[in-house]
């Protein structure tokens, strides 16, 4: 074997190279959380919450924060809250004055409630978080549905989710069916009931005559049997003497 067949080639030494440096961790990810859908009902306060999770402690210097606003899927996003060193709050024409910071970056909360929630805030936020060392910026999605009085009646149960309960208090929900009267089912259920006690208490009376008469008839049987075996053993004896 000539020498240079022992040396690797390099192909495989680029490929071992690659293969080490994937190996080696570049920064932990971190994961961020929000609810996909919150509903709220016009002109209440909704809280759209907002978490998320880091090895690393949240230092003011390099921890970033963006909250944007997209009407449609595929519509520009508009930044409307930031946290650089402290949070801002951009005031869009769209809100004005009506976000409001609730969250707190030192325990990876970074929520924000709207209040006096409009038709016009329906669709997506998005929230966007970087917390160095981490090197990846997490992200999650909210789509806001706003609910009328009337589109909140036809939802079952509590409409208006993600509210204080003040604001859930507000929300109608559908009428309860009147109730029926349980008298005629309870008379009927208790003479099906009935019924098929009786059906049941004369199929068990019939089994047990059955069962005593099948005893009856082995038991004659057995009789009849045994006599004959006397009769035949008393004969015999006569036979053999004459």
């Amino acid at each position: 074997m000539s020498p240079d067949a022992r040396l690797p080639q390099p192909t495989v030494c680029f490929t071992g190279l690659g293969l080490l440096l994937t190996l080696v961790p570049t920064g932990l990810g971190m994961e961020v959380m929000a609810p996909p859908i919150i509903s709220a009902l016009n002109g209440t306060s909704v809280k759209l919450s907002c978490t998320f999770n880091s090895c690393y402690k949240v230092e003011n210097k390099q921890f970033s924060l963006n909250w944007t606003y997209q009407e449609c899927k595929n519509c520009s996003e508009e930044l409307f809250l930031q946290f650089r060193m402290k949070i801002m709050n951009k005031q869009l024409d769209r809100f004005g004055n009506r976000v409001e910071f609730t969250g707190n970056p030192t325990k990876y909360d970074v929520s924000f409630t709207l209040n006096n929630v409009q038709l016009e805030d329906e669709g997506t936020y998005n929230c966007y978080v970087l917390n160095p060392p981490d090197r990846q910026r997490g992200h999650a999605s909210i789509s806001l549905k706003v609910l009328t009085e009337g589109r909140c009646r036809a939802l079952p149960g509590p409409c208006c989710l993600g509210q204080a309960a003040s604001a859930l208090t507000r929300c109608p929900l559908s009428p309860e069916p009147p109730k029926r009267d349980s008298t005629v089912a309870v008379i009927v259920g208790a003479s099906v009931g009935g019924f098929l006690a009786v059906v049941i208490l004369v199929l068990m009376v019939v089994k047990c005559v059955r069962r005593k008469k099948q005893q009856r008839l082995n038991t004659d049987d057995q009789k009849t049997e045994e006599d004959e075996g006397k009769t035949d053993g008393e004969g015999n004896p006569d036979e053999g003497t004459k």
